[in-house]
């Protein structure tokens, strides 16, 4: 009868470690408005790496209280199959970027392939504290330690934005004879007068000012720039076809101060919204650099 029990126990423990852990999946799985995943045949294929993924942490417990210590390395093949689909996830996003009239950039395409394999970790152990603590203890405690799992994926669902490390303000764009000036910065030179025309009607700018040393590197890194491009592109629209580069959105640091100044022609041309868009563009993992810590920079005491 205990043995009975203990086998429906388990059971219990894998069941209900798979459901936090393919709610915790859904919770994370987000179709935006950079339309990746796509929907529906992009969800389906997350939310089916999910469900494998939350059944490999869900069953790794009763299987190590079985003393089948071979288990484990389902979880080294499962995370072998995860930073597969980081790279199916790398190599997808870089081909339809070619398309882009304002690509992501590789830093960008990176940053969402890591997103994706790191969630199925997530997930992962969701599943096994789960099941962990339904097993060993009861089954309100493990749906209490499921519910603080999904805290857990809530607050690493997403990371910090640019609002947290620049200050953005709208700037003034110039057109000087060829040179075209956002705010005080030079941005490019600008040949044909139907080009300037079109600048000088459609054109916006901006200019982003770091907090601190270590936003100052971070902005300055060509991946992030490209970030902050193309969000504004995907959410205003871009008054550009292929083969304009005159009319292309770039960003240009002010080599003293470290500013980084925006200039695109955007379809809706309206800056409040524009303003709420940089402060909202992700701020890219490998694009983050912390030169304040380095030994060489602290002051000692």
């Amino acid at each position: 009868m205990s043995h009975y029990l203990m086998e429906n126990k388990h059971l219990l423990g894998v069941l209900l470690g798979m459901a936090f852990g393919i709610i915790a999946r859904l919770l994370m799985l987000k179709t935006d408005y950079r339309q990746y995943p796509t929907y529906p045949h992009g969800r389906i294929i997350h939310i089916s790496l999910g469900v494998i993924a939350a059944a490999l942490g869900a069953v790794a417990v009763p299987a190590l209280y079985s003393k089948d210590y071979t288990a484990i390395t389902f979880l080294s093949l499962a995370a072998q199959q995860f930073r597969d689909v980081r790279k199916m996830e790398r190599e997808t996003l870089t081909k339809i970027d070619s398309l882009e009239l304002v690509s992501r950039g590789a830093t960008y395409i990176e940053g969402i392939a890591m997103v994706f394999e790191g969630r199925n970790y997530l997930v992962i152990m969701s599943s096994l504290l789960t099941s962990l603590f339904a097993v060993m203890v009861n089954l309100w405690v493990g749906l209490l330690a499921g519910g603080i799992s999904l805290l857990i994926v809530h607050h690493f669902r997403s990371g910090k934005t640019l609002s947290h490390i620049v200050t953005a303000e709208t700037a003034e764009v110039r057109v000087d004879g060829p040179d075209l000036l956002v705010g005080d910065i030079y941005i490019m030179n600008v040949g044909l007068k139907s080009n300037q025309d079109t600048i000088r009607e459609r054109g916006m700018g901006f200019i982003l000012t770091p907090v601190n040393a270590n936003s100052k590197v971070t902005i300055g890194n060509l991946g992030q720039r490209q970030a902050i491009l193309y969000d504004l592109a995907t959410m205003l629209g871009v008054y550009r076809d292929d083969g304009e580069p005159s009319l292309i959105p770039m960003a240009k640091l002010d080599m003293k101060d470290g500013r980084l100044a925006v200039f695109m022609l955007p379809q809706d041309k309206d800056k409040s919204k524009a303003l709420k868009v940089i402060g909202r563009v992700p701020i890219l993992e490998s694009a983050v650099r912390m030169p304040t810590e380095a030994k060489v920079n602290k002051q000692e005491g």
